[in-house]
């Protein structure tokens, strides 16, 4: 997305342009390795923790098992802060950390992710973004995610849902890029046909 004037930062994403230097995410990361004051590492989880958590939800379909793999992501993500290689990735680092949390508790349990349980209230149309809170004018989204395979979903969510680029995708899940690319087109083009929606594919 270029810069325009009077462009508003969407939802979710931080305008470190105008960020103190001394409160970026990559300084708190180094200080709460360096210190091992949980302070700073608290600050991080305050600006993450709704994207986490909804990240989560839109896995699991379910708040509360979100909410306990939410909490087990910030438990895991300090003990492992060290090992960040990046500290300005700060946010994609842990969103990998909750998406393994997912996997290894789907594995556990033994139930699939039902992402579009969440994403009930969201719109996606042909030629147009899913955004948090949008219009309800597409009909029975909820039956549209369902329509996909979990790949597509995962990559259509990440990409629609929370603005990451193809390549962010890939870092976040290990897919590698043709994949992410593969499942986003493919996930466009079955939504088109299976509920009969107009306009060119995406991705």
């Amino acid at each position: 997305m270029g810069s325009r004037a009077g462009a508003r930062t969407p939802a979710g994403h931080r305008d470190e342009a105008r960020t103190p230097a001394e409160h970026r995410d990559e300084v708190l990361v180094a200080r709460a390795i360096a210190t091992g004051n949980p302070a700073d590492y608290d600050e991080l989880i305050r600006r993450y923790q709704s994207d986490v958590r909804n990240w989560l939800r839109h896995l699991t379909g379910d708040p509360s098992r979100a909410d306990d793999l939410a909490q087990e992501t910030f438990i895991r993500a300090w003990e492992r802060l060290h090992t960040i290689g990046d500290g300005k990735k700060f946010k994609a680092w842990i969103m990998k950390i909750a998406y393994n949390m997912f996997l290894q508790s789907r594995r556990r349990q033994g139930r699939e992710a039902r992402l579009a349980d969440a994403l009930g209230r969201e719109q996606l149309a042909a030629g147009s973004h899913v955004t948090a809170g949008g219009d309800a004018g597409v009909t029975d989204l909820p039956r549209m995610l369902a329509a996909l395979t979990e790949g597509e979903r995962i990559a259509m969510v990440l990409c629609y849902a929370y603005g990451m680029s193809h390549r962010e995708i890939t870092e976040l899940t290990d897919m590698p890029l043709g994949t992410v690319k593969s499942h986003i087109r493919r996930g466009a083009a079955r939504i088109r046909e299976r509920f009969d929606l107009g306009g060119p594919a995406h991705g």
